[in-house]
């Protein structure tokens, strides 16, 4: 039985850098590009006409703009993947899209692997911001961070749960977690949830802030 293609819908305003986009994603047997649009409301249509499993989505477009398109889609649908595949590097849009419900932020200048690695994560249900992003949200962080300030009560972690965030602030794999403490994948998703729960954190990205502001790890 063959397996299904992964269904994208390839949304910017830039018609030769979606055929850059394209013509990756049509040499990879996994993927099936559905369709195409210029411009957030024309993909709107899009999305509610041909149900994709996942949507490439600039930011900066005519019409609606991404976080926008990613807003209205999620007063929809929570199920459909959302990666943000843009020029736009400042940290405020950071946050809006991942406010508005992306479950992964690209920069254009990512190669081929990073692309087909964030498709990868986020149709297992994980999240995936590139490490430049991770590197953006985190700067704006540290400048932002008083060292005197810091809870009054802090969420206790369990040690394994602790074990867990660090390797998460080592930029490790839910398969290196896995693989490093000896554990299941489904305990690794659980911790992370917990983690989450517990820190009321939204992402992997909130995860390493808030190891990093209160200075839980000496090597971070």
């Amino acid at each position: 039985m063959s397996k299904e293609k992964i269904k994208i819908l390839l949304v910017d305003d830039h018609k030769m850098i979606r055929e850059g986009i394209k013509a990756f994603l049509v040499d990879n047997e996994d993927y099936h590009v559905i369709g195409e649009a210029a411009d957030g409301a024309i993909a709107l249509q899009m999305f509610q006409h041909l149900s994709p499993d996942l949507i490439l989505v600039d930011i900066l477009m005519p019409e609606l703009n991404g976080i926008d398109l990613t807003t209205a889609i999620r007063l929809e649908n929570h199920q459909v993947k959302i990666i943000a595949l843009t020029m736009v590097s400042e940290n405020h849009h950071i946050k809006q899209m991942m406010k508005a419900g992306a479950n992964g932020y690209l920069l254009k200048n990512c190669t081929e692997k990073e692309l087909n690695d964030a498709i990868t994560e986020v149709m297992k249900g994980n999240t995936y911001y590139s490490k430049e992003v991770t590197d953006i949200i985190l700067r704006d962080a540290t400048k932002q961070l008083d060292p005197k300030k810091r809870l009054s009560l802090e969420v206790p972690l369990t040690t394994r749960e602790q074990e867990v965030l660090h390797l998460i602030c080592k930029e490790y794999s839910n398969a290196e977690i896995s693989d490093e403490l000896f554990i299941g994948m489904r305990t690794v998703d659980a911790h992370k949830r917990n983690l989450l729960e517990k820190t009321g954190c939204k992402n992997v990205a909130g995860l390493v802030i808030y190891a990093i502001e209160r200075e839980l790890f000496d090597d971070l």
